[in-house]
């Protein structure tokens, strides 16, 4: 079912139907390595964070991408890693191209030429539909615009969807992403006209706790039934906030929570702490050069179920 207003979403969380039995948290991550040095600017005609005019310093943004891996191994999370290509500078954000679900692998139709070159990527779809065996929902060939979880946040434990309506997801493809994910409930909503994705302006953690930039939203009663469905597990951040990439941030485990380090600077430190007293350990991660790209750590995490 797919809702489109704040009342339709507040009378479906109410009637108690929705389940709380899937996983939580994916089973391991993939990247994408960051192998250019140079910003795409296809991406830069709708992403209002990117600046063309910056350089790219390419072996800082290596180490800044390796290091993130290491810290999610460090957590017991498995990694696997993927080269970046030479002709594909946003590859390094490969949640919105590809995704999964439990025995699912979902490739998603993308704005952009650029961003369509990678989801036909032979390799990372032979790894989950050859040595995974995961059903492969491809809707990269379909008349459509569905950027995946750029453009949809998933509570994965009750499979609700929250879809930010930009020019990087269309009605069709909200519908498709819906389907593919095998989703009980999605709310379909408007965000402000210079926003590109709905992960930057909100997260979902173990499907227990809510990060969200209110101002970011169309509608101000939006953001409010949502937050009504994760009562006092809510974490409202500012526009400044959101600007350094603070809603751009994921539970890679039950406990473990992955920022930025611009994100960890940008919030007060009783933020911080209102996620500690959740049960969350908080993990910041250098990635300022990998930022300059218009995405954030959210980004660059791909997650298995």
């Amino acid at each position: 079912m797919i809702v489109r207003t704040p009342e339709e979403f507040r009378r479906q969380i109410d009637a108690g139907w929705l389940n709380n039995d899937s996983l939580a948290v994916p089973r391991a991550v993939f990247l994408v390595e960051p192998a250019t040095a140079h910003l795409s600017e296809q991406s830069a005609r709708d992403n209002v964070y990117m600046d063309l005019s910056v350089d790219i310093d390419a072996a800082r943004r290596l180490d800044q991408h390796r290091q993130l891996a290491e810290r999610i191994t460090a957590c017991g999370v498995p990694v696997v890693r993927f080269p970046g290509g030479p002709d594909t500078p946003d590859d390094l954000f490969p949640n919105n191209v590809f995704a999964t679900a439990p025995g699912r692998f979902i490739v998603g139709a993308m704005r952009y030429p650029d961003r369509q070159a990678e989801a036909q990527r032979g390799d990372i779809r032979s790894f989950f539909t050859g040595l995974l065996e995961y059903e492969e929902i491809d809707l990269s060939r379909r008349d459509m615009v569905a950027e995946l979880t750029g453009a949809l946040i998933i509570d994965r434990a009750r499979r609700i969807g929250f879809c930010g309506m930009t020019q990087r997801v269309d009605d069709a493809g909200c519908q498709a992403m819906h389907e593919a994910f095998g989703l009980a409930l999605s709310f379909q909503f408007e965000l402000q006209a210079d926003e590109y994705h709905t992960n930057v302006v909100m997260a979902v953690l173990a499907s227990r706790a809510l990060v969200i930039c209110p101002s970011a939203f169309v509608d101000p009663d939006v953001p409010a039934a949502i937050a009504e469905a994760y009562p006092g597990h809510v974490l409202e951040i500012t526009a400044e906030e959101k600007v350094a990439f603070a809603g751009n941030c994921i539970a890679v485990s039950d406990q473990d929570v992955f920022f930025s380090q611009t994100a960890i600077d940008a919030l007060k430190p009783e933020s911080l702490g209102k996620l500690e007293s959740w049960g969350f350990r908080i993990h910041g991660v250098e990635l300022d050069e990998i930022e300059k790209a218009g995405g954030s750590l959210r980004c660059c995490v791909a997650e298995i179920y």
